[in-house]
């Protein structure tokens, strides 16, 4: 029994040895996927690329919140704000590729960034992997009561009389409020004057005190401010009505169908992430967006969950294309530019 046993014995430690050998010859970020039988096995950071408080923090929190239930782990948001969103995003696409580190990255970061900014620290279409798509919302165009208009053909005439003194706000340079109104001026072929704010909280408080003129807000921070009657809205950036507000003009309604688009955010992964990591991630990002719960509480502040096959990665890489072939070169056409 003791010699028929040796060399089977041998074999077996043989192959233990090669298959110790192979697994450390793996990419590290494979050796991390395979050992993690069960992602995620610690926290996931989730860079948002804006300051704490604006629309895009508030459905990445929410988003973040359904996304720790659904893998049973920590997802911990990570506020870092700068340089329109490309400092954030920056680090992500520098992190390793193990899904540990996410983005949430927007329209304003993969498409209006490209035209803003010669040179990025990343590619919005290649240093990332597509996690899916995390939501969208049309823009409000929102104004200061005082000054006296009711649409966008009145506000056109406002800025026309008053010329560049008009005065309009942003969450910032790049942000997805300062790319919806300078895609909208562009359309008024009216100039007006750009006064950006490190986030749109300071933004909204300047047009209440009448500070600035006008600003172009998604309805996740607007809408309370207009229900309020702190703000008016004369129009909405997009085809659709927002339910909220029955009869507010739609931006083809005023003339502008060319303007016509919405926000969207989308969750990134480094490039270079596991295939394998990546589609559980998307599986917990479809099972926290369909959500009733989640949904309605979205719903009811103007946001839109994707479903069906807006949910998958495919998705987002089509908004990238879409949106810097038809929006990107509108952006240079008018000179801007950040470098």
């Amino acid at each position: 029994m003791m010699s028929t046993d040796r060399p089977t014995r041998r074999r077996a430690a043989t192959l233990l040895l090669g298959a110790a050998i192979a697994a450390a010859s793996l990419p590290a970020a494979t050796q991390e996927a395979s050992k993690d039988t069960v992602f995620p096995t610690r926290p996931i950071t989730l860079v948002v690329p804006f300051p704490a408080g604006g629309p895009s923090d508030a459905l990445a929190r929410a988003v973040a919140h359904g996304l720790a239930e659904t893998l049973k782990g920590t997802v911990v948001v990570e506020n870092i704000a700068g340089a329109g969103g490309t400092i954030g995003l920056g680090k992500v696409a520098a992190a390793p590729a193990d899904g540990y580190t996410l983005g949430f990255g927007t329209i304003g970061t993969h498409i209006a960034n490209v035209a803003l900014y010669k040179t990025l620290p990343y590619d919005p279409a290649t240093s990332f992997v597509p996690i899916g798509l995390a939501g969208t919302a049309p823009m409000l165009v929102v104004v200061n009561p005082a000054l006296g208009v009711s649409d966008l053909e009145s506000l056109k005439a406002r800025i026309a009389a008053k010329g560049g003194k008009t005065t309009y706000g942003s969450a910032g340079i790049g942000s997805i409020s300062h790319f919806a109104c300078v895609i909208l001026l562009a359309a008024m072929k009216e100039p007006a004057t750009h006064v950006p704010y490190r986030g749109i909280a300071p933004a909204m408080n300047d047009l209440v005190g009448g500070h600035i003129d006008f600003m172009c807000d998604q309805p996740t921070t607007a809408l309370a401010q207009v229900t309020a009657g702190k703000v008016k809205a004369v129009a909405v950036l997009s085809d659709d009505s927002v339910p909220q507000l029955p009869g507010l003009q739609t931006v083809a309604q005023a003339g502008y169908p060319q303007v016509s688009f919405r926000s969207w955010s989308a969750i990134f992964a480094p490039k270079g992430t596991p295939p394998a990591v990546a589609a559980r991630l998307n599986a917990a990002l479809r099972d926290t967006l369909t959500d009733p719960a989640l949904r309605a509480k979205m719903q009811a502040v103007g946001v839109d969950l994707p479903q069906g096959d807006d949910l998958a990665p495919a998705a987002v890489s089509k908004l990238i294309v879409d949106g810097v072939a038809r929006d990107v070169p509108a952006l240079k056409a008018l000179g801007a530019s950040l470098d």
